[in-house]
């Protein structure tokens, strides 16, 4: 795993190489592939351990901060070397469904499902209208996020987060929260 973490630093996940991480980790190249079959495989085994499972919780009063703090968290990270792991193992994962499959079900799932839980919860607590589709809402905000990242059509910035947000949520907020 720290070979590949290491290796990841300088070049993409694209050209990392099976070859380069035993050379990296001083083993023989059978011994990678006998604990993962293929380069994304072991790449998503490394964002498991090395850089997923290190994120804190995001948390707040109220369910819009609670959005707005996983926007920033989320366009931090894909400033860093989270980001370029996420558009590499989404890259590979056309190629190997199964990277895919895996690295929506176990790591954007559970932080799709919270930010979907946290939309529920301001419509309970009356701060969004109580008509809003959360999920549709979760993928409004998140889905221009991957679009910057893996296109790279323009910067992903804080300031473009919160534009965002405050685009997205227009008009949904509830009428006994005093706005929209």
């Amino acid at each position: 795993m720290e070979a590949v973490y290491e290796l990841l630093q300088g070049r993409s996940a694209r050209d990392l190489t099976m070859e380069m991480v035993a050379k990296r980790a001083k083993v023989g190249k059978p011994t990678l592939y006998k604990w993962w079959p293929t380069k994304g495989a072991l790449i998503l085994a490394m964002f498991a351990e090395r850089i997923h499972n290190k994120r804190d919780p995001v948390e707040a009063a109220t369910a819009e901060q609670t959005i707005r703090n996983r926007v920033r968290r989320l366009i931090g990270e894909f400033n860093g070397l989270f980001g370029k792991v996420m558009a590499g193992l989404i890259a590979e994962g056309q190629s190997e469904p199964a990277i895919l499959k895996e690295l929506y079900q176990e790591h954007m799932w559970p932080s799709r499902a919270a930010a979907i839980a946290e939309l529920e919860r301001g419509k309970a607590d009356g701060e969004f209208h109580p008509d809003i589709n959360s999920e549709l809402l979760v993928d409004a905000i998140i889905g221009p996020i991957y679009f910057r990242l893996l296109l790279r059509s323009a910067p992903l910035t804080e300031e473009y987060g919160e534009a965002l947000v405050d685009q997205v949520l227009l008009g949904l907020r509830s009428k006994s929260a005093g706005v929209g």
